[in-house]
């Protein structure tokens, strides 16, 4: 996948999204939203309320997610040992640092985690550079709208949070996901871990076309690390 930095036009930063995982298109073009909106009028009452409700759920998710700089959502559906299905949802976001170094940040937080102060947090060693790993569970949110759905959902959720220095700006570039299902915690942070090896400030496809014609090399770094997490 490849991530264009806030204003900006160029890709900034890459990184490789394991199968079961379905962006979410967060700049959905006009011309495909009027159709969205031309189909909605020649459906049944009912169910024109209903698919107007999710377009607007849609809507309204994708402005937020845009105000707080998210840059990539996908939404993850994977098979689980019982015969049904486990969700998740992964995040790219970009965050400034006001001004700071976003080493320096990124690097007093891996100390503090290394120290042991900040409890759910740890130092990474990645191959794009240093980062740290914060977990946490929180309560899962509730519906005020329909409580009778809020009695059958989980009460909580897991949220995995990987945060690595942009080398050529003040920001942070943070992964995140977040599930309901607590007993495949172990799993989605494997997931979210496979991810951050991958992530790059390397245009791939640019170091792909410079090796055309060459004989095969042995691969390191963030090429290795998106060879051995997703093939």
């Amino acid at each position: 996948m490849t991530t264009e930095a806030q204003g900006t036009r160029k890709p900034s930063f890459w990184y490789g999204l394991p199968v079961g995982y379905v962006s979410l298109d967060l700049n959905p073009p006009t011309e495909r939203l009027m159709d969205v909106v031309n189909q909605l009028r020649g459906l049944p009452e009912q169910e024109r309320d209903e698919a107007d409700r999710a377009l607007r759920l849609y809507a309204g998710i994708v402005n937020l997610l845009n105000t707080n700089r998210v840059q990539e959502c996908a939404l993850g559906v994977h098979p689980d040992d019982s015969g049904g299905f486990t969700t998740s949802v992964f995040t790219v976001s970009t965050m400034l640092t006001a001004g700071n170094s976003a080493k320096l940040v990124v690097a007093g937080l891996a100390g503090s985690a290394t120290g042991g102060r900040d409890e759910g947090m740890r130092p990474l060693e990645l191959p794009c550079g240093v980062g740290f790993l914060s977990e946490k569970r929180s309560p899962a949110p509730r519906s005020s709208r329909r409580p009778e759905a809020s009695e059958a959902a989980p009460t909580h959720i897991w949220q995995g949070t990987i945060a690595v220095a942009a080398p050529s700006a003040p920001e942070l570039i943070v992964l995140q996901m977040v599930t309901p299902d607590l007993d495949a915690v172990d799993a989605y942070r494997d997931i979210l871990l496979g991810i951050a090896r991958t992530l790059t400030f390397s245009d791939p496809s640019r170091a792909a076309a410079d090796d055309e014609g060459k004989e095969p090399k042995t691969l390191t770094g963030a090429a290795a690390a998106m060879r051995n997490d997703f093939g």
